[in-house]
């Protein structure tokens, strides 16, 4: 008996102290305010936005909907992929809730070909507005998952691709604002190209537990 207490005490000092993990609410929510400030900043500073596309949220209510449903989709999506990252911190009703906004949302796109939100108009059309969207959401993607993978998430890959589903959609949703209003294009060259980027999350995911934490 005393031999196993003599081992416990040489275990107990060595021992360091170890910090209390972040609120990954607090967390996924600073995320996501960077990552927006970021989105918006390189997509001002590669280009002017649309001329009147403020104003056009102030005065038809329809495209306020619209983009207040995106940021709503987003940042809820971002909260479920950083509690996903964390055992036990997801429940299935706020994941399912999560989903059924983000389509909510993109549902608004597919009824804009019968009745769009904004008259179509080519006006503010950027000519890589496709790789732009996969390209500004690449630094927010690779800093959530720098960020999740220090809470040892069990399902890796489902964590990285919702992080990315956040992260592409992103700048897919200012680009509603940055350039031209046609739901077409819209659907064509923001939505799936940021919806395509759950595609490199989990390319990205083959790789988590390759790398040291």
């Amino acid at each position: 008996m005393k031999k196993y207490e003599q081992l416990i005490d040489q275990l107990s000092r060595e021992l360091a102290p170890v910090k209390p993990a972040p609120d990954i609410n607090r967390l996924a929510l600073a995320w996501l305010a960077i990552s927006a400030v970021f989105v918006t900043t390189i997509t001002h500073l590669v280009d002017p936005i649309r001329p009147g596309a403020y104003s056009q949220l102030a005065n038809h209510p329809r495209f306020l909907l619209e983009t207040m449903l995106g940021l709503a989709a987003i940042a809820w999506t971002g909260l479920i992929a950083f509690r996903d990252a964390v055992p036990g911190a997801l429940t299935r009703r706020f994941a399912v809730a999560g989903m059924v906004l983000m389509v909510l949302w993109l549902a608004q796109y597919l009824a804009g070909l019968i009745s769009p939100a904004l008259e179509p108009a080519t006006l503010g059309k950027r000519n890589y507005c496709y790789l732009e969207t996969m390209i500004y959401s690449v630094p927010p993607l690779l800093a959530a998952i720098y960020l999740a993978r220090r809470f040892y998430p069990l399902h890796y890959r489902r964590t990285a691709m919702s992080l990315a589903l956040a992260a592409g959609m992103m700048p897919a949703l200012y680009m509603q604002i940055a350039c031209m209003y046609l739901p077409t294009h819209i659907l064509q060259f923001h939505i799936l190209p940021g919806l395509s980027m759950v595609l490199a999350g989990a390319a990205v995911a083959s790789l988590w537990r390759l790398q040291p934490r």
